[in-house]
């Protein structure tokens, strides 16, 4: 149901609620917004008036906050910020389509970054606006068309289309004075770099090479690209994804140090929201990306 719109505050009221609050003072605001301190004084008396709540405390020449008038300046901070990105993206976009995707940082930079390069150069209407993200979230809480989310497909209210494998290749230095030809079982004494969102990985690794790993230890790492840096720099052996290695092993950073890894419990996807009809611009990205997969046909993932 639509709100009649004699309930909504000026823009300009809601932006001195706001800046009183992120600021601490009126005279502050009023510097910040480029006013007087006597306009923002009546933008504030005008919000209380037409909302009919106490918004404010005036203790002698300075005000603050009430406990209504903080909780609402957080819900205007929020419409604020949600107002001036999707302004920032329009301006952006200009007249061509948007899409908002948001995508693990090396997936994208490494895996992703040279399809969508083909996919604008193929659809010039098309403008796309890419945020890091290297956790699933919930689509209703932010202002994604689409995702890169990875492991099981089991995300509840979204479709979703396989993109990458989850292939891995164990590397390490050149200079790191490791045996290069050592076996599997031989890793187990070398100093093993981990992903703190992929905990399992090394013990999943040694079990497909029939080695039983015990008990690993070794150095914590938040991102992909941390961990490959750390590699190369000598600090141990390390299980990086296909995508991120090709590129590192072709010009001699890192060299590698046993048989491939290929988990076939996670994939890498693209995600959507189920509730919505996708617009036009993601149509055309799904069906491209579909056909650029290096997913097999059947090997969809699913608990």
């Amino acid at each position: 149901m639509s709100i009649p719109r004699r309930f909504l505050p000026t823009i300009s009221s809601l932006r001195a609620l706001e800046a009183v609050d992120r600021l601490g003072t009126a005279v502050a605001a009023a510097e910040d917004l480029n006013l007087t301190h006597s306009a923002v004084s009546r933008q504030l008396k005008s919000l209380e008036e037409q909302l009919g709540v106490k918004l404010l405390r005036r203790e002698g020449k300075g005000l603050s906050l009430t406990i209504a008038g903080r909780s609402y300046a957080r819900s205007v901070r929020d419409c604020l910020d949600n107002l001036a990105q999707a302004s920032l993206q329009l301006r952006a976009a200009g007249e061509r389509y948007a899409l908002n995707l948001a995508v693990p940082l090396t997936f994208g930079l490494y895996w992703l970054a040279p399809h969508l390069q083909a996919f604008l150069q193929d659809n010039p209407t098309v403008h796309i606006n890419q945020t890091t993200r290297d956790s699933t979230f919930d689509f209703s809480a932010e202002n994604f068309d689409a995702a890169v989310h990875f492991g099981v497909a089991d995300w509840p209210g979204v479709e979703f289309l396989p993109l990458a494998r989850n292939h891995m290749v164990p590397v390490a230095s050149p200079n790191a004075g490791l045996r290069l030809d050592a076996a599997p079982q031989d890793l187990l004494e070398m100093p093993l770099l981990h992903l703190t969102s992929r905990p399992g990985a090394w013990e999943s690794w040694f079990l497909q090479q029939g080695v039983s790993p015990g008990h690993l230890r070794g150095g914590l790492f938040d991102q992909f690209l941390s961990l490959a840096n750390a590699a190369a720099s000598g600090r141990g052996v390390a299980l990086l994804p296909d995508f991120l290695t090709e590129r590192e092993l072709q010009e001699g950073r890192l060299v590698q140090m046993g048989p491939a890894f290929d988990d076939p419990g996670s994939l890498y996807y693209l995600v959507w929201p189920q509730e919505a009809e996708p617009t036009r611009a993601l149509k055309l990205l799904i069906e491209f990306l579909r056909a650029r997969s290096d997913v097999p046909s059947g090997c969809t993932t699913q608990p």
